[in-house]
């Protein structure tokens, strides 16, 4: 396929197809276990065409003219792969834009929550859209999303704020991690225990401040994901 100087002319149409010529089938076998699609489990229903996340990031670039109207439609997709797609390309988006640019994909992002419905897809686009949208402004919002009833707006939540950590700004992580800290489903576990090992990082005491008050109650998957870095005596400790 010839990319250079692909136009504003380029549509959905056209990535889509693009997708599915690197479709691969036996990839998509394994993305299907994966990312739990069966019956009953967190990704029930989703398809896949079996594109590696690489070869997705490298057809974003392909495709950077592409607008945002085409972009969301592409978020609609029934195939995981063509929504992360889509996803990478409004944080691409996001990133190079005006800040009335950046505020529409903030809110796009908002009216497509259905669509932004795995881990993966979460942790590619929620910190560089939400949290980066929401650094300098008031967070409401992600607490609304920690306490609401849908898994993956736990995930959201809890993955925006890697934006601040990153920034050494820890005060919305640590709250919303104790909001999320009873929560009941595996990806939320690990999730949190991620983004206090990176508070940790950078702040040990405050890592440990919170790992004191809740360690006896945390799930196990949770606390070992949080002291994943620590030295073995002080990991055992924790853990007994």
């Amino acid at each position: 396929m010839n990319t250079v100087g692909i136009s504003e002319r380029i549509n959905a149409n056209d990535v889509l197809k693009r997708l599915k010529e690197l479709a691969d089938t036996n990839i998509a076998a394994h993305s299907q276990r994966f990312f739990k699609s069966g019956e009953g489990e967190y990704g029930e229903g989703d398809r896949f065409l079996g594109i590696r996340v690489p070869l997705i990031r490298s057809e974003v670039k392909k495709f950077r003219n592409l607008s945002i109207n085409e972009t969301l439609k592409l978020l609609k997709s029934e195939f995981h792969e063509v929504r992360l797609f889509a996803l990478l390309m409004l944080v691409a988006k996001f990133n190079q834009g005006p800040a009335e640019t950046r505020g529409a994909i903030y809110n796009h992002y908002l009216t497509h929550l259905p669509y932004i419905n795995n881990w993966d897809l979460i942790d590619s686009s929620a910190p560089y859209i939400i949290g980066a949208w929401l650094a300098d402004k008031n967070k409401a919002l992600l607490y609304e999303l920690a306490q609401s009833t849908n898994l993956w707006q736990h995930r959201i939540a809890i993955m925006a704020t890697f934006y601040f950590i990153r920034d050494n700004d820890f005060e919305d992580a640590l709250a919303i991690a104790e909001l999320l800290v009873n929560d009941r489903h595996d990806l939320i576990h690990k999730a949190v225990g991620w983004m206090l090992r990176e508070v940790g990082k950078r702040d040990l005491a405050s890592e440990e401040a919170f790992l004191n008050k809740h360690c006896q109650q945390m799930p196990r998957t949770m606390l070992r994901y949080a002291i994943e870095r620590f030295p073995e005596k002080r990991r055992r400790a924790y853990m007994n």
